[in-house]
């Protein structure tokens, strides 16, 4: 199923987003993918993304960032992405009440919802694919300074040959963040997710091995909510035991 929306993102301004709903079963997630800063939601690159994780489960609602939606030049100033993005999202909340809400997207997209999740906005997980780590060919330039706001569980998915995300500098960066952070790396990817020819490998494999990255962590996100409901439940049982513990 398909629906395409018109999202209110201000008080003038509107912006456009589908969305579509898993192949097969009914999902209990719902990931609102972000384009890249040079794509816009109906581009190759978010297509086959959006298709191969519908294949694995989840609900997608790609959109537009406004510059996009406006067929302007560049990208928006940060503030004006996060809050076309924030207003996505919280459509998403209230249209499809999902149970498991995920936020992420492809280059930039991710990096402006990274950004919200380490200013707290709610969410389930994030899930960035080529998280822009630098810009490209200026590796000293690190967009890292927010991860360690985060505070939700975090999938990760760039290539080795990702020209804006050097593996060591990445490695270095999501170190201390170890407990929430999951890195899935893509040999021989670029930041396109393709594949030389001479790998041996294609770019369906790639996409492939994003969609079962994906559907692993799922599964461990499960898990992680049942052992906090556990810790919580039990916490509450122990200060019913112990009323004065919380004096």
């Amino acid at each position: 199923m398909q629906e395409r929306w018109r999202v209110e993102v201000s008080a003038d301004e509107q912006t456009s987003a589908v969305f579509e709903t898993a192949l097969g079963t009914p999902s209990r997630a719902v990931f609102v993918c972000a384009h890249g800063a040079g794509g816009h939601m109906d581009d190759k690159g978010m297509l086959v993304v959006s298709k191969e994780l519908r294949g694995r489960g989840l609900d997608v609602v790609r959109f537009n960032f406004l510059y996009r939606e406006r067929r302007s030049g560049g990208p928006d100033p940060m503030p004006r992405l996060k809050q076309c993005y924030a207003a996505v999202a919280e459509h998403v909340r209230k249209t499809v009440q999902p149970e498991i809400l995920l936020l992420g997207g492809r280059s930039m997209g991710g990096r402006v919802a990274s950004m919200l999740a380490a200013d707290g906005m709610r969410c389930y997980g994030l899930l960035l694919l080529a998280y822009p780590l630098h810009p490209a060919g200026q590796p000293h330039k690190l967009r890292d300074a927010h991860l360690a706001q985060i505070q939700v569980r975090v999938l990760c998915c760039n290539g080795t040959r990702d020209a804006l995300c050097r593996r060591d500098l990445m490695e270095r960066a999501i170190a201390p963040l170890s407990d929430r952070w999951t890195m899935c790396w893509l040999d021989g990817a670029d930041h396109s997710f393709r594949v030389l020819k001479s790998s041996g490998r294609t770019d369906v494999d790639v996409l492939a091995e994003v969609g079962e990255a994906v559907s692993s962590w799922i599964v461990t996100l499960d898990r992680a909510s049942s052992q906090d409901a556990g810790a919580d439940a039990l916490g509450r049982l122990r200060a019913l035991d112990h009323p004065s513990a919380g004096r």
